[in-house]
């Protein structure tokens, strides 16, 4: 065993795959089983592997500038240029960015700047952000407390209360609805309580609320029809800024731009990571609009600086990259791509799934989606302790498909956007065998109540 302290990893099941080298949707193991990439690496290789125009463009960059920091007015061309690319894209008022290195730190740095801002505007009191169950921003202090899953909040002691934490339900109605309720009803009960957190904490300590515009480590919810209408008009009435984290959804996802746009959602603040690059280097951005940056101009001047940022932020070879991938993107049609195969990916996924003992659920939007595995197809009962999942990554695995358990029993896809439809036809036939040699198993254990 290396000694590598391996992120998100049972420490006593460490090194089980050894991966080699990859090329389009497929990578390779040091056996030399060939395996499709059903999560694109964690949500991120949007272009596949080994995409040599990225690559050529990380490596002329590291010839002609292997680094230079953006600290104390030192600047470079490819960082000014991918902040004006990214501002001609973004649906946000005149908007600045922050470059780091990933989605955790982009959400720690927008949780800071909202302080600063409110600080600048004399607002200090306006400092609570509210999160929602079940979702996930990162992992770093501030943005692993606003994230809500179990693992990663346990034995860590995250310090909501010091950070002023506050937690919404989840918009997911499968899994949260009561009773006979309606998706309706469940909307306007869920927004309903949401209200009434506001008022009972008072509008004016809340500063933002945090939302991945269709969720992934949390399961790849996708809210219900007026959820999001009724949740801006609600976060607008009481003044409190809707921050999206696009770190999935972002750039053709979705089958769109942003996840933003697919669900009609008007942001004040977004996140971005992971396919800014195409995950070739690691480069992240925070996104403010125009009149909260220059209302904290003055507050850097009488200090002296705006005392945050990180030696990597704006890397040229990350700027290269992320410039690379967007030309990608636009010269290709990426995004009209994604749609297309996104919109047979979920057609397939129902046709193959939909009335699977296993599967309680098919969801999705474009080139994300997730099966709900459970252990009563009438009852929508869980499997306990995420082995059901567990059982369909391992049995997937086998048949040469990478996919991941997210929320105990959610099986993820997120597969490159150049995927193509014969390539979701092969993702998905492998995908089956493995769910169904899970069901045997399952069954096999007692753990299925069918």
């Amino acid at each position: 065993m290396a000694s590598v302290i391996y992120p998100t990893t049972n420490f006593t099941a460490t090194e089980q795959l050894c991966i080699t080298h990859g090329e389009g949707i497929y990578v390779y193991d040091d056996t030399g089983k060939q395996y499709i990439e059903g999560l694109a690496g964690l949500w991120c290789t949007s272009l596949g592997y080994s995409n040599t125009e990225v690559v050529e463009a990380i490596t002329e960059q590291l010839k002609r500038l292997p680094f230079q920091h953006t600290f104390g007015g030192k600047t470079h061309a490819p960082v000014m240029e991918l902040a004006e690319k990214l501002k001609a894209m973004v649906p946000v008022e005149d908007a600045y960015f922050f470059f780091g290195n990933s989605g955790s730190d982009a959400n720690d740095s927008h949780y800071k700047m909202l302080r600063y801002y409110f600080n600048a505007i004399g607002k200090p009191h306006k400092r609570k952000i509210i999160t929602r169950e079940r979702g996930y921003h990162g992992v770093t202090v501030a943005a692993g407390s606003l994230t809500s899953l179990p693992a990663n909040l346990a034995h860590f002691d995250a310090p909501l209360e010091a950070l002023s934490i506050l937690r919404t339900d989840a918009p997911h109605y499968y899994t949260g609805r009561q009773g006979n309720e309606t998706e309706a009803q469940f909307v306007e009960r869920i927004l309903q309580n949401l209200e009434d957190q506001i008022l009972a904490e008072d509008p004016d300590t809340i500063a933002a609320m945090i939302i991945e515009p269709i969720t992934g480590a949390s399961g790849v919810i996708v809210p219900p029809e007026g959820y999001y209408e009724g949740l801006q008009a609600l976060l607008r009435k009481h003044d409190i800024l809707i921050w999206a984290d696009e770190v999935i959804c972002g750039f053709g996802r979705t089958g769109a731009d942003f996840g933003c746009t697919t669900m009609g959602i008007k942001p004040d603040l977004m996140t971005f990571a992971k396919q800014l690059s195409s995950a070739y280097f690691p480069i992240s951005a925070s996104v403010i609009p125009g009149w909260m940056y220059k209302a904290m101009v003055d507050q850097t001047n009488e200090v002296g600086v705006f005392g945050h940022g990180y030696t990597y932020s704006g890397h040229p070879a990350a700027c290269a990259a992320a410039l690379k991938t967007l030309e990608i993107y636009e010269r290709d049609k990426i995004f009209d791509h994604a749609a297309e195969v996104g919109t047979y990916l979920q057609e397939q996924l129902r046709a193959t799934f939909t009335d699977h003992p296993l599967v309680g659920e098919v969801r999705g939007k474009g080139l994300i989606a997730a099966l709900e595995l459970v252990s009563n197809k009438t009852t929508g009962a869980t499997i306990a302790g995420g082995k059901g999942g567990a059982a369909a990554v391992k049995a997937c695995q086998t048949e040469g498909v990478i996919l991941r358990a997210v929320a105990g029993n959610a099986l993820a896809f997120c597969p490159p956007l150049i995927i193509t439809k014969p390539e979701v036809d092969e993702m998905l036939k492998r995908t089956k065998a493995g769910v169904d040699a899970a069901y045997e198993a399952l069954k096999s254990e007692g753990l299925l109540n069918s």
